[in-house]
């Protein structure tokens, strides 16, 4: 728990939060880094504190606007700030901004032992809570309380360039603590947070930051050395490096994405890694997929998503999406599961998988896909669920017969 929090780090966090509510396009996460990147004096204890602060008022923005009694304005940031800064309590001093804002209501509201909703009480919009409701039962206020919570950081061993041991040791050198995890063969999970991008190994390749969960998916594919493999949402690749390594190299991995930028930071990515076999392909239009039609075996389809499950690390996602965002988002992955996997050949494998919670973006869409598509047949699925410990994520494992 923060025991005491400067002024000067309460501003920034007021001008961080006002940029993340109220303007338009501005993610958490991004605002946060320029935010440290332009306090260049603050030490990592400062930054810790503006982190967890800045990010704990957005995960419990809905609450907070209930302690102070109206919605969050521009003008009344300081006023949410002050309703965490108690609630929480976290020390402070009589800083001239908190100055006219009166503190009996929220007080009062404090010491209430239970939420007139449970949508305030876990601070979600309310037609999300009927979303999670409906889609996960009673098991819905389990999930959004382990979603409200802090995400760990998990390092994925680049083997292409390094040993799980080795990187221990490596790491231990440059005094970063880090714990094998069960299951997860390639992952290590830091004791205590710290910035493993300043360290050595990360800048030599020997790990990428990638979570637990996350790193099921590429094993899930069972790629094998000299396949043909294709990723057709990679992003900036992520689990494209993570395929790159289980192949050794050694076959042909295309990673496609609309987006140019992305691949881009991938192609940077990879130079770190030391993976050698991708080769990158932007999607202009539905020729660029009809042309990997019946070639490869193993696809990969990522897929777009609300990012439900991923709210521990983007807990902004929450006030940024709405319910005809998520509708988008569903018939955006019936198109893309539909299309793109006419790019595995007859006795191929694919992967869909999304970062999201809800059966409606998951296991139902497959089942819809398979109805749709007798070729083929799923032969496993797995849901990590954020209840268990790490970021919510679904995969399936999908064969095609014909």
């Amino acid at each position: 728990m923060i025991e005491l929090i400067h002024r000067n780090l309460l501003i920034g966090v007021h001008d961080a939060l006002q940029e993340t509510f109220f303007e338009k396009n501005k993610y958490a996460d991004k605002v946060i880094e320029r935010l440290l990147k332009s306090h260049k004096k603050w030490g990592s204890q400062d930054r810790a504190v503006v982190s967890e602060v800045f990010y704990n008022i957005i995960r419990w923005k809905r609450r907070l606007e209930y302690y102070i009694g109206e919605e969050a304005k521009p003008n009344n940031v300081y006023k949410i700030i002050l309703a965490y800064l108690l609630w929480s309590k976290t020390g402070f001093k009589k800083f001239e901004e908190f100055g006219k804002i009166k503190t009996g209501d929220i007080l009062r509201k404090l010491d209430k032992k239970t939420m007139p909703t449970k949508a305030i009480e876990y601070s979600v919009p309310d037609w999300l809570a009927e979303v999670l409701h409906n889609e996960l039962g009673e098991n819905w206020e389990k999930e959004m309380k382990a979603l409200n919570g802090s995400a760990s950081v998990v390092l994925r061993v680049n083997t292409l360039k390094t040993t799980k041991n080795k990187l221990i040791e490596d790491l231990k050198e440059e005094n970063i603590g880090v714990i094998p995890l069960k299951g997860y063969p390639d992952a290590l999970q830091l004791e205590e947070k710290k910035n493993v991008f300043l360290t050595k190994a990360f800048k030599k390749g020997y790990f990428e930051v990638q979570d637990a969960g996350s790193q099921k998916i590429a094993q899930t594919l069972e790629v094998k050395e000299g396949m043909r493999v294709v990723d057709v949402c990679a992003g900036a690749g992520g689990k494209t490096l993570h395929l790159a390594m289980l192949m050794k190299n050694k076959g042909r991995l295309i990673a496609l994405d609309i987006h140019e930028w992305k691949l881009a930071e991938l192609k940077r990515r990879a130079k770190r890694a030391g993976a050698h076999n991708i080769e990158t392909r932007r999607i202009t239009d539905q020729k660029a997929i009809k042309r990997l039609y019946n070639s490869a075996d193993r696809l990969l389809i990522d897929a777009p998503c609300s990012g439900l499950g991923v709210l521990k690390r983007n807990p902004d996602t929450k006030w940024k999406i709405d319910k005809d965002f998520l509708e988008r988002m569903q018939k955006e992955q019936r198109d893309i599961l539909q299309n793109y996997a006419k790019i595995i050949r007859v006795g191929g494998k694919l992967v869909y998988a999304t970062c999201s919670v809800l059966p409606s973006e998951n296991t139902l869409q497959v089942k819809e896909f398979l109805k749709n598509n007798l070729g083929f047949r799923c032969t496993k699925e797995y849901s990590i669920l954020p209840s268990k410990g790490f970021d919510g994520f679904y995969m399936a494992f999908i064969e095609r017969l014909e």
